[in-house]
């Protein structure tokens, strides 16, 4: 009673804080590294990211780190993950992931995992020369986490993530550290009800530095005979991290012995934005050596109009080898009023 007593009085603040910076000002665009926010992984993506609660396996490091501590889909202990999607001009992230259990049967579990987004090659132009010099340049954001979860009791899951984050264009550059951390919860309400939760990136401010802020001048320019190539640094500012809070409900509508139709909802809090709601619903059949599931999702709920694209769909399935081994598909389609279609795509492995 008193485990559970702490679990509400955690949730309660939770709460507290989000309400707080919900009627607080508006600082949305106000942070650096937004592509922490995006999501990774196409079951999270068709479900409208309203994923917090339902993950597992390698793919869990990136919505709530205590999800690697549950049991995978196919029933194992370690699993790989590997995702594409196909953004707008030129713009392409990748994830992979790795997690395997620490001793048998402990309920521990440790994982590895890699965010990536590559902006591709630009032209370098100047004012002399604005259809381009012949060189190109790149961007690209970077996220390397680790992660250790375990199951505290039988229901109950908590994990942590320590991760470096890295910004780069040109030759200039940002890093810092952050941490994200999470819990799910099991009960024995209306067909298996699971809650969670989980903070991500939590750390430190990033400023950009590198050879484009140094340059040469002459801080007397009236006087002759100084120093007219005086060593000096633009000063770049600093910038808070998308610290985000999320809130999730996984209520099993129907659930059978190979048919189950789960019904999601997030809540969702970021020190750069409003509050905002998210759904999704998954209708999956399920058998020894098969399970299919097919998506739906509707994100943003609250932001209304700010935003480009509120539904989103997908499917995956599983197929476990008489080995052992399980792959496993995920797709999933998410379109954008203006910017057209994006397409995710993941393979998962689990032995």
């Amino acid at each position: 009673m008193r485990f559970m007593n702490k679990i509400i009085i955690t949730l309660q603040i939770f709460v507290l804080l989000a309400a707080t910076q919900a009627y607080g000002q508006s600082r949305v665009g106000t942070s650096a590294a937004p592509f922490l926010t995006m999501g990774v992984g196409a079951k999270g993506a068709a479900l409208g990211h309203a994923n917090t609660v339902n993950v597992s396996g390698a793919e869990a490091m990136y919505w709530n780190p205590s999800g690697i501590a549950v049991q995978n889909e196919a029933g194992s202990s370690s699993s790989a993950f590997f995702s594409f999607n196909e953004l707008f001009v030129d713009v392409s992230a990748y994830g992979a992931a790795l997690v395997f259990p620490i001793g048998d049967n402990t309920g521990k579990n440790f994982g590895f995992a890699v965010n990536y987004v590559d902006y591709g090659r630009m032209d370098v132009r100047t004012v002399e020369e604005q259809e381009g010099t012949g060189a190109t340049f790149g961007a690209h954001d970077l996220s390397i986490g680790l992660t250790y979860a375990q199951n505290l009791t039988e229901s109950f899951y908590f994990g942590g993530t320590a991760k470096l984050i890295q910004q780069k264009i040109y030759d200039m550059s940002a890093e810092t550290f952050a941490v994200d951390v999470g819990f799910l919860l099991e009960t024995e309400y209306l067909n298996g009800l699971t809650i969670g939760a989980s903070i991500s990136n939590f750390g430190g401010k990033m400023q950009m530095d590198g050879i484009n802020s140094q340059y040469f001048l002459d801080i007397d320019p009236v006087s002759e005979g100084n120093n007219e190539d005086v060593a000096a640094r633009v000063y770049m500012d600093k910038w808070d991290l998308p610290l985000s809070f999320r809130f999730g409900l996984k209520i099993p509508a129907i659930k059978k012995d190979n048919l189950e139709l789960l019904l999601l909802t997030d809540a969702q809090q970021t020190n750069d934005n409003d509050l905002n709601l998210d759904s999704g619903t998954e209708l999956s059949y399920l058998s020894n050596t098969v399970k299919f599931h097919a998506r739906a999702g509707y994100k943003d709920l609250l932001l209304g109009d700010r935003v480009d694209s509120h539904f989103t769909f997908g499917a995956g399935f599983i197929l476990k080898t008489a080995t052992g081994l399980a792959i496993g598909v995920d797709f999933a389609q998410v379109p954008y009023e203006y910017l057209g279609q994006t397409t995710i795509i993941d393979l998962k492995l689990y032995f």
